[in-house]
C-alpha cells in the first residue's frame, strides 16, 4: 500500500518548482491506518505561500488510490540552507533596501520578520541603519540594553518571536553618532560576526537609505541570499530605487523582488480607493524583478509602529497586514525556489520515504 501511496504522490508537483514532492524529498510520511491515509509533507519553509494548494493536490491524488477512504495531511517545515550558508547557524541573510529614505523600509522589514516568525520560522532582524536606528522602537524595546555572554558576544534582544540588534539599544536615546566609514564597517562586522544569533532560518537586515558604506560592508562581510527593494510608486522614489538595484547588481546580490509601499489608500468612510502616489510605478524597475506585493497606506501601520507592535500581529486582519504577510510568504517562496534550483540537479530521481 505504501508503494501505491508513493506512486500517487509522484503525480503531485510543487507549484513553484514544478517537480514532484517525492523526488524533492518533501514526503516525510506516507502510510495507511485502516482506510485512512496519513501523509506528512515537509515544506521548504514554514511560510510556504502555496501550502493550501499542496494540501488539496495531495488529498486529490491519494484519494484516487483504491482502498483509501480519507486522507489526513500534516505539515512540517525545514528551511534549506543556501549552498554557501551565510553564517554559522544562519541559513539565509536577506537585505531590505530602498535607495532613499521615507518609503517605509524599516516598517516593511519589521513586519516581514514578525510575519515569518509567526508562521514558524526562526528569524533575526538586524538594524543596520546606524545613523537612524528605528527597529528597537518598532519592536517595542527602545529602552532595553544589549548584553554580552561569557564568550563576549552580543546577545540579541527578542520581541514578537524575533531576535534583533539595533544601535538604538547600545547608545543613549537621541544621541547622534558622528562616525566615518571605518567605524561603520567595524560596527557592522560586530553586529554580524560578534553576535550570538544562534540557529536562524532568516536574518533580515534593515539597510540605511542610499548606496553607501554599510551596504558595501555587508556585501563584503557575509554571503547574502538576496535583497528586497522597497519603494513608493512615484518617479522620485523609483529613481533612487533603481540606484539600489544597480548597487546590488554590481555587488552580485540577487534582487528577490520589489515591495511597493504606500501603493494606494482606501478611505475608511467611503471605501473609495485613491492612488495618492501613482499606483503601479514599481513595475518601471523592470519585469525581471518580481513584485512581491502592494502595501496600502494605512494609519494603523503607523500607529502600530509607534506603539512597538508590528501590524501583522497587532491588526492581522487589516488590508495592510494581509498584504505584508503575503509579501513575507512570497519572499520565503522565492528564497526556497532559488535555494532548491541550485541543488535540483544533484537530487536523485526518487528518495526513500520513511
Amino acid at each position: 500500500m505504501r508503494d501505491a501511496l508513493m506512486n500517487a504522490l509522484k503525480t503531485v508537483n510543487d507549484p513553484e518548482l514544478h517537480r514532484d514532492l517525492v523526488s524533492l524529498g518533501m514526503i516525510e510520511r506516507a502510510e495507511m491506518d485502516g482506510g485512512v491515509a496519513h501523509v506528512k509533507v515537509n515544506l521548504t519553509t514554514p511560510a510556504c505561500p502555496l501550502k493550501g494548494k499542496i494540501e488539496s493536490d495531495v488529498r486529490a491524488a491519494v484519494l484516487a488510490v483504491p482502498g483509501v477512504q480519507d486522507v489526513r495531511v500534516t505539515f512540517g517545515a525545514t528551511v534549506r540552507a543556501a549552498a554557501q550558508p551565510a553564517l554559522p547557524g544562519v541559513k539565509h541573510v536577506v537585505l531590505v533596501g530602498s535607495g532613499k529614505g521615507g518609503v517605509g523600509k524599516s516598517s516593511v522589514a519589521v513586519n516581514l520578520a514578525a510575519s515569518l516568525a509567526r508562521d514558524g520560522a526562526r528569524v533575526g532582524l538586524l538594524d543596520a541603519d546606524v545613523y537612524g536606528p528605528s527597529v528597537a522602537h518598532m519592536m517595542g524595546q527602545p529602552a532595553a540594553r544589549i548584553t554580552a555572554n561569557e564568550d563576549r558576544k552580543m546577545i540579541p534582544l527578542e520581541a514578537h518571536g524575533v531576535k534583533f540588534l539595533s544601535m538604538a539599544n547600545l547608545s543613549p536615546a537621541g544621541q547622534a553618532l558622528v562616525w566615518r566609514g571605518p567605524m561603520l564597517h567595524s560596527a557592522i562586522q560586530q553586529f554580524i560576526k560578534d553576535a550570538a544569533w544562534g540557529e536562524l532560518d532568516y536574518l533580515i537586515v534593515d539597510l540605511p537609505p542610499g548606496t553607501g558604506d554599510v551596504q558595501l560592508s555587508l556585501t563584503q562581510t557575509v554571503q547574502v541570499t538576496g535583497a528586497v527593494i522597497v519603494t513608493t510608486p512615484q518617479d522620485v522614489a523609483l529613481i533612487d530605487a533603481a540606484r539600489a538595484v544597480d548597487m546590488f547588481r554590481k555587488a552580485s546580490v540577487p534582487v528577490l523582488g520589489v515591495v511597493e509601499n504606500m501603493s494606494y489608500f482606501v478611505a475608511p468612510d467611503t471605501g473609495h480607493t485613491y492612488d495618492i502616489f501613482g499606483r503601479g510605478g514599481s513595475r518601471k524597475l523592470g519585469s525581471e524583478y518580481p513584485l512581491l506585493g502592494e502595501i496600502p497606506l494605512d494609519v494603523e501601520v503607523r500607529q502600530d509602529a509607534d506603539q512597538g507592535a508590528p501590524a501583522v500581529l497587532a491588526h492581522p486582519d487589516s488590508a495592510a497586514a494581509q498584504a505584508l504577510a503575503g509579501v513575507a510568504r512570497t519572499l520565503a517562496g522565492q528564497i526556497s525556489v532559488r535555494t532548491l534550483h541550485s541543488t535540483l540537479a544533484e537530487l536523485p530521481d526518487q528518495l526513500t520515504v520513511v
